[in-house]
């Protein structure tokens, strides 16, 4: 059992809140432990994953890229015997060249892919080093401590951890009141007050760090079933298969470069007809300029970087496929606690009866609640702090009364023999009917009646008997969670408020946050079934959870985000993990799937535009002796047919690392319709794809004429 916290918590907190602020700056640094995406660390990994990407079992994953390998496979036998397959013009230094500038693509296209992948593996390492390298203080029956690593600690172990430590295993405060850095978990710089005997406030995590004072911790796992332990095995074990979308492009991909293949390989008859000498290597620079090999280099990087975007933003994707789902959500169905409300109920009015003064109420409300460790007692002593309340020395010999669910009140007792009570108004009306005899004021009732009308909870406050007024507690709307809603619509997204309140209540907060729908006194059931419903009208559905109760609407949705502090039956059923437990995150990952979605889109129309550009470049430089007449496309001017070529082939291979970091960044996500997306990313891309290979051949060009 977990002592009990000793009446002068309250001036404990304040010293340990003075010692937070001391720390703030160290609690910021810590924040920023995180890695950087492009560590000299993650650059000579990928460049070394790269290197074995070129196996062609890895290759032919990618057709297009393959077709690109296999035609630096043909030039380096041409390098090596030129008159391979018959007379060429073309020496082995042109050849040779013509190689390496294919090798380059490939490898550029590996590197991209290889980079994505390691941003995720390092989380998992990172994770991995601080499990096994964790050591701990175990507390003996004695008294005394040891030193063990932490692999050893076994469930009902006590550990103590001291300021500058790191919490070894998952576990509840036994004693000590102390402020816990969650950063390294959860990524949130703020620190968390942790302290015995309060389920949201005794939990720990293994990996966090304690920033002040210290803890008697009681360890509640096994070795290998920690928070650590999860979450290593979820990163590891998330399967990056391909997602639908990139598999259909995929395939049009491949069909694409196969018609491009057969065209290709129809042009050596066609030039011997014309009695023009094509040399085999040109032939292969023309493939290579017209497959699109720009979106076929990146194509898998996006991918894996919408998947690493959100293990970034703390949310494990189990597939890439959820992802990609959420950019096409079309209904949202939002919890409203702790998604659309900031989840405890604030205090937000003190109304006194008739004949009682306000700042009478204020400080009578904040006496019977200071005591009281319940999230909503905290919010009525912050709220009445703030309209004027003063700390009474008295408190610390008063004698208090904690909240419970049997008397539904707290409470105070002061040492001058005033009794001060908080509560639920029928609970405090029976109370002072009963130890005071006091009748029920007259007003009581229709001011209580007035605030539950207006979606609140009303808590009586009663001195020596007599009831003096009335607070209200609210559901707050989060800031902002209208301007959200707002945008989700103008994507086109449908939000659906879900909620076991009544439907007043319901309507009010409904109203206040601006969704489409609501559903109140909603059971599992009703959650359920709405999915089906929305998905039966040909809508995906995203929605969040985190009870045994929600894995079934979690498995229906096409989206379901699970709670990490949730039940493992919800994490199982769901195919995204929230490691922060935050409900809003379903929003932001909306935003994360368009954004992948809009890159893909952008970048594709950006390969097929500036493989125009390469047309024009490579095309005439092929037949110009034959046809001269196809010097009239040779509007870039370039200054020979072998320049031409190379100058083509170098631009190809070059654009795909001068993409690499919008492919992993993502193009800018703006909350706007489809119609008007695609017209920006014409504009923007296909354009700028058009236009920027023209610039950039022509540079080459001249460049390769100077140096000959």
């Amino acid at each position: 059992m977990a002592p009990d916290k000793p009446d002068t918590a309250p001036e404990q907190e304040v010293t340990l809140r003075r010692k937070f602020r001391r720390a703030e700056d160290r609690i910021a640094a810590g924040k920023a432990r995180v890695e950087e995406p492009y560590g000299a660390d993650l650059l000579l990994g990928a460049l070394a994953a790269s290197l074995g990407k070129f196996d062609p079992r890895v290759q032919v994953r990618n057709p297009v890229m393959f077709v690109v390998w296999l035609g630096a496979v043909v030039t380096a036998a041409l390098t090596a015997y030129p008159g391979l397959f018959g007379p060429s013009s073309a020496s082995a230094a042109y050849n040779g060249v013509v190689t390496l500038i294919l090798l380059l693509t490939v490898w550029f296209a590996n590197f991209a892919e290889a980079l994505a992948e390691g941003r995720g593996k390092a989380k998992a390492a990172s994770l991995r080093r601080t499990k096994t390298e964790l050591m701990a203080q175990r507390v003996l029956p004695s008294g005394e401590t040891e030193q063990v690593p932490a692999t050893e600690l076994r469930k009902e172990d006590l550990v103590r951890v001291e300021k500058g430590e790191i919490i070894p295993s998952d576990g509840e405060v036994a004693e000590g009141v102390a402020y816990v850095d969650e950063s390294a978990i959860t990524g949130e710089s703020a620190p968390v007050l942790k302290e015995p005997g309060t389920d949201m406030f005794s939990s720990v995590t293994a990996g966090t760090s304690v920033i002040s004072d210290q803890l008697l911790v009681r360890v509640t796992v096994d070795p290998g079933e920690s928070f650590l332990d999860r979450m290593i095995h979820l990163i590891e074990s998330a399967k990056r298969q391909k997602t639908p979308n990139e598999i259909a492009l995929t395939v049009l991909l491949a069909i694409l470069t196969l018609i491009f293949v057969i065209v290709v390989a129809a042009m050596a008859p066609v030039a011997e007809y014309l009695h023009a000498r094509i040399n085999i290597a040109d032939l292969i620079a023309l493939l290579v300029a017209l497959i699109p090999t720009t979106i076929g280099a990146l194509l898998s990087a996006i991918g894996i970087a919408g998947i690493d975007r959100t293990v970034r933003f703390n949310v494990l994707a189990m597939s890439g496929k959820a992802v990609e789902a959420a950019g096409d959500v079309q209904t949202l169905l939002l919890d409203k606690t702790g998604t659309i409300t900031l989840g405890n109920r604030q205090a937000t009015e003190f109304t006194p009866l008739r004949d009682v003064k306000a700042n009478a109420l204020v400080q009578a409300a904040y006496l019977a609640s200071c005591f009281d460790t319940t999230p909503e007692g905290r919010t009525v002593v912050a709220f009445a702090e703030k309209l004027g309340a003063r700390r009474d020395p008295a408190l610390d010999r008063a004698r208090r009364l904690d909240f419970s669910a049997e008397t539904r009140m707290s409470g105070t007792d002061m040492p001058d023999g005033r009794i001060i009570r908080k509560g639920a108004v029928t609970a405090v009306a029976r109370h002072v009917a009963e130890a005071f005899g006091s009748p029920e004021p007259p007003d009581l009732k229709e001011l209580a009646n007035g605030i539950a009308q207006r979606g609140a909870t009303p808590l009586a406050v009663s001195v020596d008997g007599g009831i003096v007024g009335v607070i209200a507690l609210s559901d707050v709307p989060k800031p902002g969670i209208r301007e959200r809603v707002k945008q989700l619509r103008q994507m086109g997204i449908r939000t659906v408020m879900v909620t076991g309140d009544n439907p007043i209540t319901a309507a009010a907060i409904a109203a206040e946050a601006g969704v489409d729908d609501f559903v109140a006194e909603a059971k599992p059931e009703a959650k359920l079934q709405l999915i089906r419903r929305e998905q039966a009208q040909g809508r995906l559905v995203a929605m969040t959870g985190d009870g045994t109760n929600d894995a079934p609407a979690l498995a229906q949705a096409d989206v379901g985000l699970a709670m990490h502090s949730g039940t493992n039956a919800a994490k199982e059923a769901a195919n995204l993990i929230d490691l922060d437990s935050d409900p809003t995150k379903l929003i932001d990952l909306v935003a994360i799937g368009k954004q992948m979605l809009i890159t893909r889109g952008a970048l594709t129309t950006f390969s097929i535009a500036n493989d125009v550009a390469k047309y024009f470049a490579i095309i005439p430089a092929m037949f110009i002796i034959a046809l001269p007449g196809l010097s009239a496309l040779n509007v870039m001017r370039l200054s020979t047919p072998h320049s031409a070529v190379l100058s083509a082939l170098i631009f190809n291979a070059l654009i795909i690392p001068a993409l690499i970091p919008l492919a992993l960044r993502g193009v800018r996500f703006r909350p706007t319709g489809a119609e008007d997306t695609f017209y920006r990313n014409l504009v923007v891309y296909g354009l700028g794809g058009l236009i920027a290979p023209f610039i950039g051949i022509k540079a080459i060009d001249l460049l390769l004429s100077a140096l000959a």
